[in-house]
């Protein structure tokens, strides 16, 4: 179970894309039925045009749908800034907010949009690329300029349905060779939409207390079957796992430099969230998704905290020690 988020703090949002039917539903259901005490705000244009599943809608009012769990899937139409200054103001309020966009809808124009409401702060857009058809679409003369800026608004790419593809190289090659170059920035990730641990997609509560001595990092390991490699990916790149690490921040950092450091593409993660005093002694929100990052003010309760998500075998815990030892700065 998760902790409650601070209602002061800003309400975390993510953007979910893709062109239809790279399984954007799928993967909004897989959140719903793991989100272990989250309450997840799902934004839709229309409830007729997202299928959540019978078992996890437990009533409807009006524009709004009660999920299990506290979670709550609402409409926004036309009124995208208003709808989601609402929710940052609800009692109780969400924990992370999510909208699962339309498959022809492109995600940077929402995002410019959300971070007009009042009280949110928009963590980053996943986009989800069916990799059994990516390289048609990206190239189709009708929807490919669509689908194209789609991939190139990602945070995060999802390529799903690669179970569909077997042991059939030549098709995982040729969907790896449609997505490189057209998300440079993109943190890939290339799995079933229900594989995937929630937390690398969600936002989650940085730990009260690490395991072991005071700034020293904390590992996890979550494995995920069915492997795929593909041209244009990283060479140090694992599609194998996902590493969690963690560790408490003593003293003050130049959370700037921390933050730049961990969006590096070099060092692999995919998600952090940290809470951390900085050069001045003032407390810090870190949160980054992919290679975006944002600090807002916050309460930090020394020592300060920090989680992260990345790659097994390119991200560790001595690589997050290391960051974060270079980004100490003395006392005055």
């Amino acid at each position: 179970m998760t902790e409650r988020a601070d209602p002061a703090a800003p309400l975390p949002l993510v953007v979910l894309g893709g062109y239809l039917g790279a399984g954007k539903t799928t993967l909004l259901n897989h959140l719903l039925r793991h989100a272990d005490g989250r309450r997840i705000a799902v934004l839709v244009n229309d409830f007729g045009a997202i299928n959540i599943d019978a078992e996890l809608i437990e009533g409807q009012d009006g524009q709004t749908l009660s999920l299990a769990g506290g979670c709550v899937c609402c409409t926004f139409g036309a009124d995208l800034v208003g709808t989601l200054a609402g929710l940052a103001q609800r009692t109780p309020r969400p924990d992370i907010a999510v909208i699962e966009l339309s498959g022809v809808a492109l995600p940077a124009a929402v995002m410019r949009t959300a971070r007009l409401a009042p009280g949110i702060a928009v963590q980053g857009c996943v986009v989800l690329a069916d990799a059994t058809d990516i390289g048609r679409l990206a190239a189709d003369p009708y929807v490919g300029d669509t689908v194209r800026q789609q991939l190139a608004d990602a945070d995060l790419l999802l390529l799903t349905k690669t179970d569909l593809l077997g042991d059939h190289e030549a098709a995982r090659g040729e969907a790896g060779h449609a997505l490189s170059g057209l998300a440079p920035q993109a943190r890939l990730i290339a799995r079933p939409a229900v594989e995937v641990p929630v937390e690398v997609l969600l936002d989650w509560p940085v730990p009260t207390a690490v395991s072991g001595d005071e700034g020293v990092a904390s590992a996890a390991l979550w494995s995920v079957p069915r492997p795929m490699t593909h041209p244009g990916a990283a060479s140090t790149a694992s599609t194998l796992a996902f590493a969690s690490a963690s560790t408490l921040v003593p003293g003050r950092v130049d959370v700037e430099g921390l933050a730049r450091a961990l969006a590096d593409p070099a060092a692999g993660v995919l998600r952090a969230k940290g809470l951390l005093q900085d050069a001045d002694g003032q407390g810090r929100l870190l949160q980054l998704v992919g290679p975006r990052w944002q600090l807002t003010p916050a309460v930090v309760q020394a020592p300060g905290r920090l989680v992260t998500i990345g790659r097994a075998g390119q991200w560790t815990s001595s690589q997050l020690e290391h960051l974060v030892r270079q980004a100490r700065v003395p006392a005055p």
